[in-house]
């Protein structure tokens, strides 16, 4: 049976992703985190990336016994694990073993939705009762814990001896963002009740004034200030999303350009995310300080975009040409014969 898919959900994937290209050009290209708006998109880029990822991962009916485990997890492995250490092997060459950190070189990202999926699957197949009470209890004690740790660690790093080289390779202070992807298989579950809260006009509202309440306030070292900050424009910035996207859900269909093309990019989001690296024009920092002078905020927004859109072009392009060997697709993207 072919999986039905909704139009405006692989929009916004595919809208989150460019979020993250558009970040990296920030990073990676002018080595400036907050320039071009970015100090607030990043708020909500990660947070409604990994929203998407928990909702499209849970499955309505799905039971959670060992077999389904085994399969479950053995499938990520093969999709984020393998193709993940070979890019990285590809990129990083004889730096390799010196990326197994926290980020990975730049690529935390699948080897943390990896972490989520075993997270989530274990949580399904060892409790019975009350999964919903204890799936968001879990990860709201995860993702707090994560977050102290990453900013508790030059205090307490001495302490842990080799065990924050363990914490290191697991990427725990990535962990933070396993409430995200919870909340997005959550909202799954209860899809028609999440569809009517956020329908209501009171609740927008007060998102909206709340994400840019948390956007305007300004970053302390009070880590449980801090903690709550992220968490509240994480939640907020990703319902604003999926709001706006299924609200204007007719603009993203594949009847429209603009649907279209985020429908594409959403289905590639892995190989643009392990190509991307590639891709990013680095030689760029050296004009770092003639783009921030000019003080325009237009202007670095506008020379962001055309950077990462062209970066998005050019993995999607390799990506056309990799997927056409059978098995540079599946142990490059993680593609079976079946997906083909």
């Amino acid at each position: 049976m072919a999986k039905t898919r909704i139009e405006y959900i692989d929009a916004m994937r595919g809208f989150t992703m460019i979020l993250v290209v558009y970040s990296h050009v920030c990073i990676f290209c002018f080595g400036d985190y907050f320039m071009a708006f970015n100090k607030v998109l990043f708020l909500l880029r990660l947070p409604s990336f990994f929203f998407i990822s928990g909702w499209l991962f849970y499955k309505v009916g799905r039971i959670w016994d060992s077999l389904t485990v085994r399969q479950v997890i053995s499938h990520k492995f093969m999709v984020q694990i393998v193709p993940t250490v070979i890019f990285l092997a590809l990129h990083e060459r004889t730096q390799f073993f010196h990326q197994l950190g926290a980020f990975k070189g730049g690529y935390w990202f699948t080897f943390g939705l990896f972490v989520y999926f075993v997270l989530f699957t274990l949580t399904a197949w060892l409790v019975k009762r009350r999964r919903t009470v204890v799936f968001l209890f879990s990860a709201f004690l995860i993702s707090v814990a994560a977050y102290w740790y990453d900013v508790s660690y030059h205090r307490i790093a001495h302490q842990l001896g080799w065990g924050r080289e363990v914490l290191g390779f697991l990427g725990f202070v990535t962990w933070r963002y396993y409430l995200f992807f919870v909340l997005g298989a959550m909202a799954k579950k209860f899809f028609d009740r999440f569809l009517e809260l956020t329908d209501r006009h009171g609740i927008q509202f007060t998102v909206v004034v709340l994400f840019c309440l948390m956007a305007a306030l300004p970053v302390t070292d009070w880590w449980s200030w801090a903690y709550m900050r992220f968490a509240i424009s994480g939640i907020c910035g990703m319902v604003m999303v999926f709001t706006f996207f299924r609200k204007f859900a007719l603009w993203f269909t594949k009847e429209k350009p603009l649907g279209r093309s985020l429908q594409y990019v959403g289905t590639r989001t892995l190989d643009i995310y392990l190509l991307h690296f590639f891709f990013l024009p680095e030689f760029l920092l050296t004009y770092r300080d003639l783009l921030l002078s000019r003080h325009q905020l237009w202007m670095e927004i506008f020379v962001v975009l055309v950077l990462a859109l062209g970066v998005l072009g050019l993995c999607l392009v390799t990506s056309y040409v990799l997927r056409l060997s059978p098995f540079l697709a599946r142990y490059l993207f993680g593609v079976s014969s079946k997906d083909r």
